[in-house]
């Protein structure tokens, strides 16, 4: 009895092994467990605090569309959807093969964005293709693939030695295959997405160890350039936008009405808010545009400083978390991407808060997840896509100290 206990012992030991040494259990085993560590990485906050936006956004959509039948409110939601599958689909997608293709896309870009010069106008830019229910902004989807492709050339520039990004040679390849997007853009004329692309750019050279005295030196060629592109370079209504922000009180019925009466909005919600549907520089019809470019002076009207400084609250906790990701993500292309994607949102929350304010010249830049567009939706969660793939497969550990 007790022999043929231990054979039996000895098969369901030897049999377990078998099983163990199985390759396909094995890689099945390994495959849950990369899985499991990449949902484990990724920085879920970053797409959490987008949603949360967003739900702001359409609550401010519903109050300041209710004289046009909630149009652009209704639009939004399914924009919304489609955006988040859309986002769900890049998710699922390496990064670094989306950056092997970005040569393709950066192509296939620059040959829209010639094309959209061909188009009428709106608003005085040729910015959108129209096709029928939805305007195609390539510009904003440009922004995305752009940046991939900067992240192609650096990455490949710095193969074999990090340091080669500080040749001249060099950087004069990166600020070409900028230079040509951004030169487009402002033919149409379009300067806060072409100002969206130079911090975008700004935020990857200094990822990716650009030497200190190329900073110096193009701050200093802004500060001699203004003067000069001010009065040589800009067209009449782009320095008209500059004088009506500095004194916007110059041409109050005119130039300077729209900042005037987003200024009044902000100022009429106190704590607290109108309330919603309640607003009067909102329902009257004083704000232009206010479901896009003043999406943010309807949030300080109606729903008050409390919330106004919650949603900037959550920029800031949105932009630190985008940052962090590009800190940790595994390899330089990770963080290249991630600090260009980041500059982007820098740029469009600090540009359209401020204008908004007064503080800062209107250019017409989105407040991203809360002004209404599909084109600038959808963009923006492809790139919480890329960000949320980027923090999938880092390594936390390495950077603890």
């Amino acid at each position: 009895m007790e022999y043929v206990e231990v054979i039996e012992n000895w098969r369901f030991f030897i049999t377990k092994q078998r099983k163990n040494l199985n390759p396909i259990n094995s890689i099945r085993k390994r495959v849950d467990l990369m899985r499991k560590r990449e949902l484990k990485n990724i920085e879920w906050s970053i797409g959490i605090i987008a949603i949360i936006l967003c739900i702001i956004g359409l609550v401010a959509l519903f109050s300041a569309t209710q004289e046009a039948e909630y149009d652009e409110f209704n639009k939004q939601c399914i924009w919304l959807v489609i955006s988040l599958v859309i986002g769900i689909i890049i998710m699922l997608i390496d990064y670094e093969t989306i950056v092997k293709m970005s040569p393709i896309f950066y192509g296939g870009f620059i040959i829209l964005l010639i094309a959209v010069l061909f188009t009428k106008p709106v608003n005085g830019a040729t910015s959108w293709f129209d096709i029928g229910f939805f305007s195609f902004q390539p510009g904003e989807f440009a922004k995305i693939f752009v940046i991939l492709f900067l992240t192609y050339i650096i990455t490949k520039i710095q193969q074999r030695d990090k340091r080669e990004i500080n040749k001249p040679l060099k950087l004069l390849i990166i600020l070409v295959a900028l230079a040509l997007p951004v030169l487009l853009i402002i033919k149409q004329p379009d300067y806060g997405t072409a100002a969206a692309f130079l911090v975008a750019m700004a935020f990857m050279l200094i990822t990716a160890g650009i030497d200190k005295k190329y900073i110096f030196g193009i701050i200093i060629l802004i500060v001699v350039s203004v003067p000069l592109i001010y009065n040589f370079i800009l067209p009449e209504h782009a320095k008209k936008r500059i004088d009506i922000f500095l004194n916007p009180e110059s041409d109050p019925r005119g130039s300077g009405y729209n900042i005037i009466q987003s200024k009044l909005a902000i100022g009429a919600g106190g704590l607290t808010g109108m309330g919603l549907l309640k607003g009067n520089q909102t329902q009257l019809g004083f704000l232009h545009p206010k479901t896009t470019d003043f999406i943010f002076a309807v949030i300080g009207e109606e729903m008050g400083f409390i919330v106004a400084v919650t949603v900037v609250i959550l920029y800031v906790l949105f932009i630190t978390k985008c940052l962090y990701v590009a800190k940790t993500a595994k390899d330089e292309t990770g963080s290249l991407i991630a600090a260009g994607i980041t500059g982007i949102f820098v740029f469009h929350m600090i540009e359209n808060i401020g204008m908004v304010m007064g503080l800062l010249p209107i250019t017409g830049v989105p407040l991203p997840f809360i002004s209404y567009g599909g084109s600038s939706l959808i963009t923006n969660f492809i790139g919480i896509a890329i960000l949320l793939n980027i923090s999938s497969k880092r390594q936390k550990t390495i950077f603890v100290k």
